[in-house]
């Protein structure tokens, strides 16, 4: 594919290093097990090893930055104790956990360090400043960020900024977005692939290009569908997961009472308008389930879209897997494609009952011969349980920010490093 981004931030390859202090904020928040509270996808921890690798070995003395969970994802809410010892395993070299952000015993820590020495400071979520909530009900702008704690009480201790998080380009955080208006700044190495691969092939994609929208965060999915089917980067969207429950309601397919209540529950019945919308648009581009999977006696059974609506014992199930006559055309349409863009699971994956769809579609994708892009938690986790991702062209650790980027949304972060590039260079 055809390089055509250039990339307005500075380089890694610019800075003097040596002595310096510099802090670092990679994207390292990754899938934890629910029952043992361990990490079970080191994916993020792996792409942010090669810029702590070259800080450390250019003698930097790096104070790491990172969150883990949310206030609103708050069973992954945990210390970043495990993330330290899986970097030090990652790099070779110590890095030492300190369960404190900012505070005196950061600040020491901080001032402590010694050429190539790296400190893990605390989970920036143990912050008021740093939480979705906060973001979303105090809009700050970066210059206004300033004056937050955070930023007030780390930033005259370094040198050099370094971002590497564009798995949370779309949030508007200090840690994200404020440092950059007080210090000399950097992109990261994984920072900038993401942000060149993802640029080419939004602006440039082989064609016909697929896109596979599927998982529970359907919000995701229609924000992005309206741009990339009218900017003609989407030749056909494939659905599953929740995002396929909605088209077809759209479409006036009855999947009975409980997946309208298992709907309403989530607050995603008013998406079912915007489906409409998009299906009434762009009737061609779209492929829907044409048989879905559910349960009868803790078994896997598969029945027909079009039987559920004259069966009332149907109606009174959920639909959690795709069926595999609908399967089979969605690994018939990838195998014709010239491109992939896959975010989100087909199916609820995690139980083996519901697993079938999610893995033969990523193994499909994971064998076509188009450029392949993945991204996103549960994507990356799902395609690590079912195939190898070095069979993928590209593999983004971002979700969020990758969607709202491919629906044509100006992220936050870069934003913030423009504009820290267009200071520097002068």
């Amino acid at each position: 594919m055809e390089e055509v981004t250039t990339v307005r931030m500075r380089s890694l390859d610019d800075l003097d290093l040596k002595g310096k202090f510099v802090l670092f904020r990679p994207d390292i928040n990754s899938p934890i097990d629910q029952a043992t509270k361990k990490i079970v996808n080191t994916n993020r921890l792996e792409k942010a090893e090669p810029t702590l690798t070259h800080l450390l070995e250019g003698g930097a003395k790096v104070a790491i930055i990172a969150h883990q969970g949310d206030s609103l994802d708050y069973q992954n809410l945990i210390s970043l104790s495990e993330h330290a010892s899986i970097l030090t395993r990652l790099t070779g070299k110590t890095v030492s956990y300190l369960d404190d952000v900012c505070g005196p015993a950061a600040i020491a820590a901080v001032k402590a360090l010694k050429e190539g020495e790296a400190v893990l400071l605390g989970n920036l979520r143990y912050l008021s400043e740093e939480i979705t909530a906060f973001e979303k009900e105090v809009k700050l702008t970066p210059q206004e960020m300033q004056h937050t704690w955070l930023v007030r009480s780390l930033a005259p201790l370094f040198d050099l900024y370094v971002n590497d998080a564009f798995a949370a380009a779309h949030r508007s955080s200090p840690s994200m977005v404020a440092f950059q208006e007080v210090l000399p700044t950097a992109g990261g190495r994984q920072l900038v692939a993401e942000y060149t691969a993802l640029s080419n092939v939004a602006s440039h994609p082989i064609h016909p290009c697929v896109f596979v929208l599927g998982g529970g965060k359907i919000s995701d999915a229609f924000g992005m569908m309206k741009h990339v089917l009218a900017n003609n980067t989407a030749d056909k969207i494939l659905c599953g997961g929740i995002t396929a429950l909605v088209m077809l309601l759209a479409q006036d397919k009855e999947l009975g009472q409980k997946t309208r209540a298992f709907l309403q529950d989530r607050d995603l019945t008013h998406f079912i308008d915007e489906a409409r919308e998009l299906v009434t648009m762009w009737p061609d581009r779209f492929f829907t389930p044409i048989d879905l999977a559910y349960e009868v006696d803790g078994k896997r059974t598969e029945a027909d879209v079009s039987s559920i609506a004259v069966s009332a014992d149907l109606q009174t199930n959920l639909f959690p897997d795709l069926g595999e006559r609908t399967i089979e055309l969605y690994k018939a349409e990838i195998a014709k494609a010239g491109s992939v863009f896959v975010n989100g699971p087909a199916g609820v994956y995690e139980d083996s009952r519901w697993e079938k769809a999610t893995k033969e579609i990523w193994r499909a994708i994971a064998s076509c011969k188009g450029y392949t892009v993945i991204g996103g938690g549960d994507t990356i986790t799902a395609a690590t349980k079912f195939t190898n991702l070095e069979d993928y062209s590209y593999v983004c650790t971002a979700g969020g920010a990758m969607v709202r980027f491919l629906s044509g949304k100006k992220l936050p972060l870069i934003q913030a490093m423009e504009k820290a590039w267009e200071r520097d260079k002068e």
